[in-house]
């Protein structure tokens, strides 16, 4: 598995749609919900530190280690 983001955990618990917080964090809603979904294959410190401001949470909140299976 690897990294695993889990954004839409944040986002619920903090009540925050995807459109509020691409506007929020000024990204592109796309780019986001590739994020979301788990489909990115890097992150911005930028954009995080901007998700963690605005999700008011930690960058560990957001992302997961998971060991891979061989």
């Amino acid at each position: 598995m690897g990294i695993i983001v889990n954004l839409d955990v944040m986002m619920a618990k903090r009540k925050k749609s995807l459109t509020d917080l691409a506007n929020e964090v000024d990204i592109t809603l796309a780019n986001l919900s590739i994020l979301k979904n788990n489909k990115a294959k890097a992150v911005r410190f930028s954009t995080l530190e901007a998700i963690c401001k605005a999700l008011d949470c930690q960058p560990g909140d957001i992302l997961q280690y998971e060991e891979e299976e061989e």
